[in-house]
């Protein structure tokens, strides 16, 4: 079926294409029989105005692009929410892409949304060292980092993770654990190593009292914990760890599902903890500890710092906003209790 373009409205409505233009984009400038003769073509033609073509003309369409590690993660799904209540207060439209963790396809997201010339990008990089984006900067195309901290090239919104990793590890020290697994997925992901980092501090604090374990998995995804879970249930009862901090809450759920199947008591013969708190985590069959991030908020504080450089990049400063983890105690995190 053939798109019915503007010269056709003006046509039929027996007006000047400029006309149809005046009433689609300032209609109150128009007699209001000239309008009603120009809406009944349009309605009879059924003509769809091309958008695209009108916000490109003008430099820029009206599109953000969101790309992310991972779109089965309900973390993500939490911060497109975010980013696209704020996005639709402002008539414009969110573009979610999924990397999956691969920094080829990223690239090539990244490409794709330059061409279509969209507003800017809000990402969460696959690698810490991100030069193409700062190729992207450099050519127009505004970027916010989400959940991952910049330099300053670039505007950021993240959590503190390290201080999200420290929390976790003592919590469980506090309960009585010494031996501890850290359940964790690619170094290359900032996050990870950051959340590594902080529980491996909280571990050093205890002056050798407590021994930390590494388990690490190519991708953060309930597949990849249960399949550490399967591993670590398979020690004998004397070498395995007594608790376990997993780099997110996918990881926890699956390591808790191989808990399960071994006939591993959670948390009797294994404390877990995740990071993200996903709806998900509160609901797991037995109600998982996590260290929260404001999902939501991420997501709508990243569209605002860059629509705030879109509406003025002369007098716009770039910000890295640093939110505060907090820990959320459930059943999975009980005291631990030597036999």
């Amino acid at each position: 079926m053939a798109t019915t373009n503007i010269k056709e409205v003006a046509q039929l409505a027996r007006v000047s294409v400029g006309t149809v233009s005046n009433v689609l984009n300032r209609p109150e400038i128009v007699s209001p029989a000239t309008r009603e003769r120009v809406f009944e073509a349009i309605k009879k033609l059924g003509f769809v105005r091309n958008e695209v073509a009108r916000h490109l003309r003008a430099g820029r369409s009206r599109t953000v692009g969101l790309v992310v590690l991972d779109v089965a993660n309900p973390f993500f799904v939490d911060v497109a929410t975010g980013a696209e209540a704020v996005a639709d207060d402002h008539d414009t439209m969110v573009v979610l892409c999924n990397s999956a963790g691969d920094p080829g396809r990223e690239r090539r997201h990244l490409d794709q949304l330059e061409q279509q010339r969209v507003m800017g990008i809000l990402i969460t990089p696959v690698e810490a060292e991100t030069p193409w984006l700062e190729e992207l900067v450099a050519r127009g195309t505004p970027v916010v980092l989400v959940d991952s901290p910049a330099t300053g090239l670039q505007c950021s919104v993240a959590v503190d993770d390290r201080l999200g990793g420290q929390i976790a590890g003592a919590h469980l020290i506090e309960r009585g654990h010494r031996r501890i697994v850290f359940v964790g997925g690619p170094p290359s992901i900032k996050q990870v190593a950051d959340r590594q980092a902080g529980v491996t501090s909280a571990v050093a604090a205890s002056g050798g009292a407590v021994e930390l374990l590494t388990a690490t998995a190519p991708a953060l995804t309930v597949a990849e914990g249960r399949a550490i879970g399967e591993r670590v249930a398979a020690l004998p009862p004397a070498e395995r760890p007594t608790a376990a901090f997993c780099a997110n809450d996918m990881m926890a759920l699956g390591f808790l599902q191989a808990m399960a199947s071994h006939g591993l008591r959670v948390p009797a013969d294994m404390a877990i903890i995740g990071y993200d708190d996903i709806d998900f985590a509160a609901a797991a069959a037995v109600p998982l500890s996590s260290v929260r991030q404001p999902r939501e908020l991420l997501g709508r504080t990243a569209i605002d710092l860059l629509l705030e450089e879109v509406s003025d990049p002369e007098q716009h400063r770039h910000r890295q906003v640093i939110f505060q983890p907090d820990l959320v105690v459930r059943d999975s995190s009980a005291p631990y209790r030597s036999s």
